[in-house]
């Protein structure tokens, strides 16, 4: 990539002083160690030459090309440097310099290295990254029609595709080439990358297999196939979209965009034996041993990583949601211009949360035209993620019936998913399906779910609707005083009052009335005590109960209630029940 040429410049016949080599091992030349790709054994052979002075006239270029490709680019950027500095450079050092520059992540740098360079097909590809890597989309497409029929060119243009979430259009690339070049092995690994953005796990798997057949040690490769290895086998904690959950009124739980998993064992085996100047691998690793750990560790770990590893920003975005700091998860996330769905999705979730948060109907409209935006395109629309937000979408929209359309298209993959189920009995809730609303909340594990007011409402109204009003009385008297409680309250008082469950209404608008003397609840009870009067000389109440209903009567100081409890003690004597 670097040169045009492998075989260094070397004038004449070897030296005869070289007679003292025939004694034991013969040092390998540096053009056999350039074809066996030992960049560290040909680095050590160049700086022993400089070192002794019998360096070859082109020693500083091979320097910086070796270091480039054993990925120390600060080292291939001193090298190069100091060659543009020397009378009479090479011009082809800038273009060389350049993509130092690019591999860096100093774009503007790069760009004009590469303009000081003489026009060249590499010149062209470094141009056309630099036109996606500046969004500058003229550009983009003058440097693509300058792109050749020619293996490089083709590379360049698939990792471009790839980069715009063009998978099978980098697939058909790659494989046209490899048709031709058997030997260039390489390519399967971005095949099954390209399968496994997909979705396509186990074909990605059968494609990476070839390559690793013949690189078992292959750091990228090995780690690419933990991460099929768990998705395929631990598909439910894999999935790419979690959840997007939200209460009644606005979200509550958050998508985990889980890009690359591995296994713990398998990436700190890859750690151990990555090389020490590979380090792109380094952090690939570290930045998945923090995802695969649930987020330990992501503080000391994602934030050098941002923009570095395009996932660390969202995965430490997800880290601030989990940690319920979601102003700093916004001021990570606002800028980001998206070009995937997860980033859409993701950008989605945490202006919903704050919308949520800050009361703010703007950021609520935002996240749902980002939902609308993937669950609509044509790429995502039939994909468990695009289904899921276009339920998220229509969640924010309140169409409750077109939230389970969606929902109910994917539930078989996420039977045992309790986010999933809690957003699932909401929306059957909300379109007054209660009764397996309540089957769908109590298949609910988790404790934080289950402690939250939003599953404690909903349940407690699904067992009102479905005349269980004992039950949701116990879920308020499990309840410490807050004023989620009273809200519970109030919500047990009014639905059960409006469903004719007069004497559970009754003893929470008694308490009500204790906790708040407003007139209102007093009218409340006093309804709801002779709703439970009427039952019981209808026979549908037991007649032990007006001892009670008496008793509730009397705790408040109201001058009708002498008046009522008179009625009722006249009953209860025509009728010999004692009180």
């Amino acid at each position: 990539m670097m040169l045009s040429r492998l075989k260094p410049a070397v004038g004449g016949a070897p030296q005869p002083a070289d007679k003292r080599k025939k004694k034991g091992k013969r040092i390998p030349q540096l053009e056999e160690l350039l074809s066996q790709r030992d960049f560290t054994g040909a680095i050590a052979l160049l700086e022993f030459k400089r070192h002794v002075g019998t360096q070859d006239e082109d020693a500083d270029h091979w320097i910086g090309y070796c270091a480039f490709h054993l990925g120390d680019y600060k080292r291939a950027l001193e090298e190069y440097e100091a060659l543009t500095k020397r009378p009479g450079c090479n011009p082809e050092v800038w273009v060389n310099l350049a993509c130092t520059y690019f591999f860096l992540g100093m774009y503007s740098q790069a760009e004009e290295g590469a303009l000081k360079a003489p026009k060249s097909r590499l010149q062209n590809r470094l141009l056309f990254h630099l036109a996606h890597k500046f969004g500058d989309e003229k550009k983009l497409m003058s440097f693509h029609q300058n792109l050749q029929d020619i293996t490089e060119d083709q590379l360049s243009l698939a990792s471009i595709h790839y980069m715009r979430s063009h998978y099978q259009e980098a697939i058909d690339i790659y494989k046209r080439i490899l048709l031709d070049n058997r030997e260039f092995l390489a390519l399967n690994v971005y095949v099954a990358l390209c399968y496994y953005k997909l979705d396509y796990y186990d074909v990605s798997q059968e494609v990476l297999a070839v390559y690793l057949q013949q690189v078992p040690d292959s750091t990228i490769a090995l780690n690419l196939k933990a991460c099929n290895h768990f998705r395929l086998y631990n598909g439910k904690a894999a999935e790419v979209l979690e959840c997007v959950g939200y209460s009644y009124q606005s979200p509550f739980s958050y998508l985990f965009f889980k890009t690359v998993f591995n296994f713990k064992a398998e990436l700190k085996s890859l750690m151990d034996s990555a090389s020490t100047s590979f380090e792109f691998a380094k952090e690939l690793i570290k930045h998945n041993l923090v995802v695969f750990r649930g987020g330990e560790g992501s503080l000391q770990v994602l934030p050098p990583l941002v923009d570095v590893i395009p996932e660390a920003r969202l995965n430490l975005v997800i880290y601030y949601l989990r940690q319920d700091d979601v102003q700093e998860a916004y001021n990570l996330i606002k800028d980001l211009e998206s070009t995937t769905p997860q980033e859409y999705i993701l950008k989605g979730v945490v202006n919903a949360v704050l919308g949520q948060e800050m009361g703010s109907r703007d950021h609520l409209k935002i996240a749902q035209q980002f939902f609308q935006l993937v669950g609509g395109s044509a790429s995502e629309c039939d994909t468990i993620p695009g289904r899921q937000c276009m339920a998220s979408c229509f969640f924010l929209l309140r169409q409750f019936d077109d939230v389970l359309i969606y929902l109910n298209s994917v539930k078989s993959y996420f039977y045992n998913d309790d986010t999933f189920n809690f957003n699932y009995a909401q929306a059957k809730a909300a379109t007054g399906n209660t009764s397996e609303a309540e089957e769908v909340f109590l298949l609910i594990q988790s404790e934080k779910i289950k402690n939250d007011f939003v599953y404690l409402s909903w349940l407690a109204r699904c067992y009102i609707m479905n005349k269980k009003p004992r039950l949701a009385w116990e879920l308020y008297l499990k309840m410490e005083t807050s004023a989620e409680s009273f809200s519970l309250l109030q919500l047990i008082a009014n639905d059960c009052y409006k469903m004719g469950q007069f004497y559970y209404s009754a003893k929470a608008f008694d308490v009500l009335e204790r906790l708040d003397p407003n007139p209102e609840y007093w009218e409340g009870k006093r309804g709801a005590c002779v709703g439970i009067f009427q039952m019981i000389i209808a026979g549908r109440e037991p007649k032990d109960t007006l001892r009670e209903v008496l008793h509730l009567l009397r705790s408040t100081g109201n001058p009708q209630v002498e008046y009522i409890v008179r009625i009722m003690k006249k009953w209860a004597k025509e009728n010999r029940v004692p009180l």
